[in-house]
């Protein structure tokens, strides 16, 4: 392969000053002088990103060709070394980096684009999905799911501003998120990556994201979000990453689109599209998604760019396209911006471009649009990173304790029959078990192996938060899949001399290990059951006749019916980041009073996919046999330490016009003995439509502190927007007739104060 660069430049460009590194010029007119400066094999370049060298040089040490047509984590480029990558950078022949970990090398990468003839500066891009904890030395947060199960979106903010910083102390510029995907279907992998099954929550979590990520999106503490992956990918037909989706324009119109489009609005100026093809074409060469809805109906103005591969992928998967080159045509002129990643792409756009089937104005839009953020970032006058600084912003002590507060406020209490919170001077010799009891596995999918000192697992957590407990703990190992029945039998054994017993199943995430994961991107189930002797080591433990707690660590939901039935206390943890154990310790010892709340269906196994609660009438209109037809646990549930009264359930009015707000206000009650966080959730239902609605949706919620015995009035806005939908022609518009407001701890039934109004 040869990326050679072209030694011609634009007529008379040798003698204009140079007004793209003047940064008191505005940024408009810096993009324009520096686009008619560069040839089309630099501008080509910028639309190209590759994975960094030292990616290369560890997979090409161990991956053979035939094992990267199908890893979606780990790179390298048959023939090209890396001395060939770091040439091309100082050519000015790549644009942008991902699978960059450290700052060493951002630094060395950048000084190389610096000695290229117009040092545009390259753009790093990393999978920063909760803190850079794909990165070593980086606070790790809670991963998304968890972070939407505490529904508190001033969080998610502050996350993304602190992560934004982290990332910029390491010369990152660019986040591959938030995921604003709505996941609906538990077999996925990358549920915990998301913010869950409701498109309401999904999008306020990403907005909130996005602002925290870009800030004004110039200055030094600021990255690039990006929204992805759009669209469809978490609704695959077989539960798999990335195969097909097959969906009606109005279930993406009321479900899918709503958190992209809101993130459009919010700022962000980088989106990816989906693996997957949808209703037969691939997202990667969608013209409508790229070029009619992204940009002709939202108006983005920023750039798209591929997932992992995909644009070969139009030709070596989806078969649409007879080679890559015709791959590359087809999506460049569907909308694509930038390829993540590799090689051929900038010998074979010029070709397009030289041919004449790809205008170089095509080019042109592209390369302005990637241009425009590397200014905006101040990257020109500021492109390497301060080492000596770096560690200063990294894990400091405001973000670890952002961290905490975090994993404190994500984790669910599912069941609790008075066991919890446990009382040390009853239970003095504790049994601690299971393959997440002592492994780093609690960050989550998307983190590096992190140092010890700055990870509590959660045997750790319980000896710190307890000290004066006696906790035995039997390893179970780290892998599910090969648990030792030795094992299992010892933890039975030893369960019977414990005075109460703690198990910690779940998944395995950590993405080193990648062939032995159970949970993560690209890593989807046939089933929702706990993996390998994990329910056996449960049921042995759990017949010593001492109280038994089950902490689950993982991405997606689990269908842990029997645990459900037969154990006294169950604790929904899913990857808390780096102080896992010492969160999840607190809320079983009872220092802190668990609020979260799921957001998203936990159901009893896989055959009741798909289980969501915002489904349509007549879904459960044929219900099950032999099994029920309910969830284990419904969508917005979670238990606490104290208790909640609603009452007193009011509508300002029982009949408006189109144009009028319905405020609605609900007395909450703190009816127990300590204090709390009460999530109230408000949820609608167009009762009669010209369409068929879902029996309900969230259109509102309140993170609502309460004293024990206080009392608060919460009032939420109903405005005509959320009671709007697409009718029979799919024309946005909100339909006159009769509404079912209800407010209440979660969305079951039983848990719903309900009240009408009429929309004349």
């Amino acid at each position: 392969m040869t990326m050679a660069i072209a030694a011609t430049v634009g007529s008379g460009s040798a003698e204009k000053k140079e007004m793209y590194k003047d940064p008191s010029v505005p940024v408009k007119d810096r993009v324009e002088d520096l686009l008619s400066r560069m040839t089309l094999e630099e501008k080509v370049g910028q639309m190209n990103q590759f994975v960094g060298i030292e990616h290369i040089k560890a997979n090409s040490a161990v991956m053979t060709a035939d094992e990267l047509k199908n890893n979606t984590a780990n790179a390298f480029y048959p023939g090209v070394t890396d001395k060939d990558v770091e040439r091309w950078t100082a050519q000015g022949l790549i644009g942008s980096f991902l699978h960059v970990l450290t700052i060493e090398e951002a630094n060395h990468l950048q000084s190389l684009a610096m000695k290229s003839r117009l040092q545009i500066p390259i753009i790093f891009g990393i999978d920063a999905i909760h803190g850079n904890a794909n990165a070593p030395d980086n606070t790790v947060y809670p991963t998304n799911i968890n972070l939407a199960c505490s529904f508190d979106t001033a969080m998610a903010y502050k996350i993304a501003r602190q992560t934004a910083k982290e990332m910029r102390a390491m010369n990152m510029h660019w986040t591959f998120n938030p995921n604003v995907e709505v996941a609906r279907d538990a077999r996925w992998g990358r549920v915990g990556e998301t913010y869950g099954e409701d498109p309401y929550l999904v999008t306020l979590m990403g907005v909130e994201s996005v602002k925290g990520y870009q800030g004004a999106l110039n200055g030094k503490e600021d990255v690039l979000a990006c929204i992805k992956h759009f669209v469809g990918g978490s609704e695959p037909i077989n539960g798999t990453n990335g195969s097909p989706t097959d969906l009606s324009e109005r279930t993406l119109r009321e479900v899918f689109f709503p958190p992209f489009k809101a993130g459009v609005e919010a700022g962000a100026m980088s989106l990816m599209t989906a693996h997957n093809e949808l209703n037969g074409i691939p997202c990667h060469s969608n013209e409508w998604l790229m070029q009619d809805v992204l940009r002709g109906e939202w108006k983005f103005p920023g750039f798209v760019v591929s997932d992992w591969m995909d644009i070969e992928h139009i030709h070596d998967l989806h078969a649409t396209a007879e080679n890559i080159k015709e791959a590359f045509y087809q999506s460049i002129m569907a909308g694509m911006d930038m390829h993540m990643h590799g090689i051929h792409w900038n010998e074979m756009v010029v070709e397009l471009v030289k041919e004449g089937r790809i205008p170089e104005s095509r080019i042109d839009e592209s390369v302005r649009r990637i241009l425009d953020i590397k200014f905006r970032l101040g990257l020109f006058e500021q492109p390497l990173a301060d080492t000596s600084k770096s560690m200063k912003v990294r894990l400091s002590k405001e973000h670890r304790e952002t961290a905490l507060e975090a994993a404190r406020n994500g984790i669910v209490l599912l069941k609790n029959e008075g066991v919890l919170p446990l009382d040390a001077s009853k239970y003095k010799k504790v049994l601690v078990t299971g393959i997440n009891a002592n492994d780093m596995n609690v960050l989550g999918d998307w983190s590096a192996v992190q140092k010890e000192e700055n990870v509590t697992t959660i045997l750790e957590g319980l000896r710190q938060v307890a000290p004066g407990t006696a906790f035995d703990f039997v390893d179970q190992g780290w892998d599910p899949r090969n648990m030792d029945p030795a094992k299992v039998a010892e933890a039975e054994k030893r369960a019977k001399e414990s005075d109460l017993n703690i198990v910690v199943a779940g998944e395995y995430m950590m993405r080193f290990r990648w062939t032995d994961r159970t949970d993560g991107e690209d890593t989807d189930r046939s089933d929702l059951d706990l993996v390998g002797l994990q329910n056996e080591l449960i049921r042995k433990v759990a017949a010593s006749g001492k109280p038994t707690i089950l902490i689950l660590v993982n991405g997606r939901p689990l269908g842990v019916e029997w645990a459900a039935e037969h154990l006294p206390a169950i604790v929904e943890a899913w990857a808390p980041g780096m102080y896992a154990g010492q969160a999840v310790a607190e809320i079983l010892y009872g220092k802190v009073n668990p609020s979260a709340k799921l957001a998203i269906t936990i159901p009893r196994s896989v055959g009741q996919l798909q289980m969501i609660y915002n489904h349509k009438p007549s879904q459960y209109f044929h219900p099950y046999v032999v099994k029920p037809s309910t969830p284990l646990w419904p969508f917005g549930y979670g238990l606490s330490y104290t208790s909640y009264k609603y009452d007193d359930l009011k509508l300002s009015a029982k009949e408006v016009s189109q144009n009028q707000n319905v405020e609605v206000s609900v007395k909450v009650t703190n009816t127990g003995q300590r204090d709390g966080v009460e999530i109230v959730q408000l949820y609608i239902r167009d009762k009669y439509s010209s369409v068929t609605r879902p029996v309900k949706e969230l259109k509102d919620f309140a993170r609502v502190a309460l004293k024990a015995g206080e009392s608060k009035v919460v009032t939420f806005t109903i405005t005509p927007d959320k009671l709007a939908f697409y009718d029979k022609k799919m024309k946005w518009i909100v339909e006159p007739g009769e509404f079912v407001v209800m407010a209440g701890a979660s969305s079951a039934d039983e848990s719903l104060l309900k009240e009408t109004f009429i929309l004349k």
